[in-house]
Parts: structure tokens; sequence; C-alpha cells
């Protein structure tokens, strides 16, 4: 008979991943709790169906790679080298102290001191895979605490490397320790070297090649054996997994190629990541719980709240604006599939106990299913950050050159300079009206002063900011944000700072357009919806439908999207 055991497993996961996150959903939990609850529920270690632990996290693996090589795609080598000095300032400060504290956790916890070392190793490394998650959840990853976040994680996971060389040492089996750390960093820098060099040169060509046979099937399968090929490769040199997909999904990001590879990929991606979130869930032992609850509490406080502070004290001493600091500070503060590494290493050099790995996977899933829940307390600890004595002075400057003389009254500020900050501010350009952008992006802010453009570096959020562009006396603030949670603190200081200012606000989904005019906004704008109007008006004139019947179909459909509180909004008279 035939065997269909993995396809039985993979049935069985997707099964119970959409139950869980079904359910998650209907209690406004996200989805990723519901996975993980999943991944219990088939565990080996609770009662009914069960699915094969290898088999699923063989399949988990794909997720890593896809996922990580989706975000390699997205994230382009421009970005990562945008904040190579925030992420290196970073982890300069944010390794030692980590590593500190997870020993420290160790220590208080009753294990030995070689326990307690491998145990700060694990705290130093956060989940990449799940921050990704989440900010794709979000819509948030092309943001700049994305970016920083993203940064600082690739650091964290090179770190992988000496971390795997030094813990034969803490076993007593390590021989010359200069030795090995040289070989091991020795190694993972000419993968690095290569990944770059045959990418650059060699992976274009090939998908040009591919391309123009005009095949759709020949280019899929060529983009997942560079991403899987280059992931397997990082992986046998040494560094991660996760870390080779994503370095081959950075090359492609400067290829003609970029846009077509992360459509095919996008959705291998969403399925397979799912089961990674599963697997976490099978691999928990709820009896350690009952065993170890102190150990296991202390653990998990001291980890989320010991390295939220120590990652947003980080990237503050980095020059990063309270807001994006403190985003990316609550992103970081958990541990995922590294800490699996370490701690599996660990216990094959009987460095730790079984129970004491047990221990470390427990911390490292209660991180994980808080982390959905981290985000949404941004709103309330930046301010407080913000206000603290030395970042008082730091609100609008950092280490860019002296602020150009602006020209106010009347004005418009524009929040954010994406695509759609960069559109109006062409516009207002064209009709020679007065303007500030304020953005973030310290790159942004330069190449608009080089143009002689007023722009403001700093969190558009934050009170002096806005006071600086002249919030009191501008006719419209015009909030282009992607991030729902800064657009909504942006309209709420606008508003706190000038009752007769007109604010327009970006809004992430239709619900949040009530909430955006109850706390200040005068208009919404839905960019999605915005899109779909004009493909609706393009279609209808194409198809002989008069441009006055038209125009007033699209106005009767845009007063219901944004009044309509109840029923189908596109219901037509």
């Amino acid at each position: 008979m035939e065997d269909i055991s993995l396809i039985f497993n993979l049935f069985l996961t997707l099964g119970v991943a959409v139950i869980g996150g079904f359910i998650a959903r209907r209690l406004g939990l996200p989805v990723l709790i519901g996975y993980i609850v999943a991944g219990i529920i088939i565990g080996p270690n609770s009662p009914g169906l069960v699915a094969d632990t290898d088999q699923v996290t063989l399949l988990a693996n794909l997720g890593v790679a896809f996922l990580m090589f989706a975000l390699g795609v997205e994230f382009s080598i421009g970005h990562l080298l945008e904040v190579r000095r925030i992420a290196l300032v970073a982890a300069g400060v944010q390794y030692p102290l980590t590593f500190g504290i997870g020993v420290v956790a160790g220590l208080a916890i009753g294990w030995d001191v070689r326990a307690s070392i491998l145990l700060g190793g694990v705290f130093v490394i956060s989940s990449s895979i799940v921050m990704i998650k989440l900010l794709l959840n979000r819509g948030e990853t092309t943001s700049w605490h994305a970016r920083i976040a993203f940064g600082l994680g690739v650091i964290q996971d090179l770190s992988l490397v000496p971390m795997l060389a030094l813990l034969p040492v803490l076993s007593g089996e390590g021989g010359d320790l200069t030795t090995s750390l040289i070989k091991s960093i020795g190694t993972a820098v000419i993968a690095l070297v290569l990944v770059f060099v045959l990418g650059l040169r060699v992976v274009p060509v090939v998908l040009y090649r591919v391309a123009r046979t005009g095949s759709r099937e020949l280019f899929l399968l060529m983009v997942v054996a560079i991403a899987l090929g280059t992931a397997v490769a990082s992986h046998e040199a040494g560094l991660s997994f996760a870390l080779g997909a994503f370095l081959a999904g950075l090359v492609i990001s400067e290829s003609e190629f970029a846009t077509e590879v992360l459509a095919e990929i996008i959705p291998l991606r969403d399925l397979f990541s799912t089961l990674f979130f599963i697997s976490l869930g099978m691999l928990l032992r709820p009896e350690l719980f009952l065993q170890h609850p102190v150990e296991i509490i202390v653990a998990i406080l001291v980890l989320v709240l010991g390295k939220f502070a120590i990652v947003l004290g980080a990237f503050l001493i980095a020059g990063v604006e309270a807001f994006h600091a403190t985003m990316a500070a609550l992103f970081l503060a958990q541990i995922g599939e590294f800490s699996f590494v370490l701690a599996g290493v660990g216990l094959e050099d009987h460095t730790i106990s079984s129970d004491q790995y047990g221990i470390i996977l427990t911390v490292a899933l209660a991180s994980i299913l808080i982390s959905p829940a981290l985000p949404g307390l941004a709103p309330r600890i930046a301010p407080v950050v913000a206000n603290l004595p030395f970042m008082r002075n730091r609100a609008t400057t950092d280490d860019i050159a002296d602020e150009m003389p602006i020209a106010l009254g009347r004005h418009v500020i524009i929040c954010g300079y994406g695509r759609v900050g960069r559109a109006l501010a062409d516009a207002l350009i064209r009709k020679r009206l007065k303007f500030v952008v304020i953005d973030l992006n310290p790159e942004i802010i330069r190449e608009l002063r080089r143009q002689n453009i007023p722009a403001i570096f700093g969190d558009c959020t934050a009170g002096p900011v806005l006071e600086k562009a002249g919030v009191e006396t501008a006719r419209s603030m015009a909030i282009t944000l992607p991030d729902p949670i800064a657009a909504r603190g942006a309209t709420v200081r606008a508003r706190q700072l000038s009752q007769s200012i007109d604010i327009i606000t970006r809004a992430g989904y239709h619900d949040n357009i009530d909430e955006l005019m109850s706390i200040g906004a005068n208009e919404t704008v839905q960019p999605e919806f915005e899109a779909g109007q004009e493909f609706v008006r393009y279609v209808l004139r194409r198809q002989g439908v008069s441009l006055r019947e038209t125009d007033a179909m699209i106005v009767r459909r845009r007063r219901a999207f944004y009044h309509q509180q109840e029923g189908d909004v596109f219901v037509e008279d």
C-alpha cells in the first residue's frame, strides 16, 4: 500500500490551522496565536490526533525559507545599508546586556554557570520569522521601525556562528578556542561573499534566460531553486538556513525581476509559513509548566521586559526617535527558532538537561505568544520615552545638517514621504503652494533639502516636531503614513495643537475610518478603495457609460464607503 503519511500530516496541520486561525480571528486575536495553539493540540504531548513532528518540521523549514526569501526580495540591499550604523551601534549595546540578563536569570532560577551562559546566548537572538509575520499582518514591513528591527535582526542572526563555535567550550570538549572561532567566522565570511558575488553576477543572468522562455512554470521553479539552494548552502557553511534564504532574496531585490519573483513566491510563503508556527506549538510540553512554574515565569518576565528595555535603550543610543525605537524594541522582545538550535546543541553536548531544554522551548514559545500584543502598547509607551529628560532636545534633530529656514503660514504639512506623500508634494510644487515634509528617513530628508524642499527629520506624532512644522499656522495636514498606529497618533497630536487645521488622514482599513474621524481627522483616505474607484471609472468609460453617470456612481460609492456605518457599502440605488 502506498505511503501517504506526508500528505496526511500536511492535511492535518493545515486543517487545524484553519480552525485555530478562524477561532482566533473571531476572538479578536492574531491568527498566529491560533496556529500555535493548533500545533499544541496535534503535538505529541497532547491527547487525540498527533501529527508527525519530524515531517511537520521539515515542511515548516520550507515556510522559513520562503518567508525569509520574500522578505529579502522586498527589503533590498539599499534598505539594509541605510540602517547599518543604527544596527551596528544598537547591536554593540544590546548584545552584552541581553546576554548578561540571560545569565543572571539562569543563576536566579538555580541553573549552574554553564547552563546560565547558554541561556544568555539564547536571550540575545530574536525571532526574525515571528517579527516578519507580525509586520506582514500589520502591513508595516516597509516602515522605518521595521527596517531598523530587520537590520539588528540580521546582525543577531550572524552572531549564531560564534555562539555555536563557543558551545563546545562550555561542555569541556573545546580544543583550541581561537582556531575554532577563526574557522567558523572565516567560513561564514567566505559564504557571505560568495552569495553576494555569485548572486549579483550569476542570478540576474540565469533569471533573464529563464524569463525569455516565456514559461511561468520554469520561472517559478528557478526562483524556488535559488531560495532553497542558497538556504541549504548557507546552512552547510555554518550560517543559519533562514539567513541564507534572506540573502538570496536580498540579491534578487537588486534585479529587474524582483516584482515578478515576489508575486510568484508570496502564495508559497503564506502557505508554508503557517506550518512553522504549528511546528512551534507541537514542541510544547505542558507538564513542564506544572513542574517548574517559578523558573519559567521568571525567565519569561526577565526576557520580555528586560530585552525590551535593553533594545529600546540601544536604539535610543543609536539615535532612533522615540516612537520607532519603541516599536522596533517591542517587535524584538522575544526569542524564537535560533533558541531551539542553541538549546539543541547544548542538550547534545550535555551543557543543559532535558528539562532545561524544555524550559527554554517553553519560554521561547511563551514570548512568541505574547509578541502579537506588544506593538499595541507603543502609543502608551512612546510618549513616556519621548518625554524623558535626555530625549526632549532630540525630538526634532539627529546628525543631519542644520535645519533649513521654512516659510510658515497657510501651508500644508505632509507627514510621510512615501509614494502618496511624494505624489502630493509634486502637485503642490506645480501649483506653487507652500508645504513642509516630515519624515523619519534621514536619506529622504537630505535629498529633499538638496532640492530646496522644506523638510524636517522627526516623528510627526511628537508635539515639538509638529510645532517646528508650523502646525498652528498651517492650513492643512496630510498624514500619508501607512502605519495605522503612527497615523492615529499624528492625528490626535495635531488636533490637540490646532483646532483649525484641516487634517486628512490615510486609513489602513474600513473599520479605521470612524475612529480617525472621532479623534480629529476632517477627512480620511483609504488608498486601496480609491485605486478601485479609478478602475471602475476607466472600465465603465471604456464600456460606453457616460462620464456624468460614472462620476455619479463613484460619488455614491465613495459616500457609502466613508460615511455609511452598516450594511453593504457597495449597494447601488
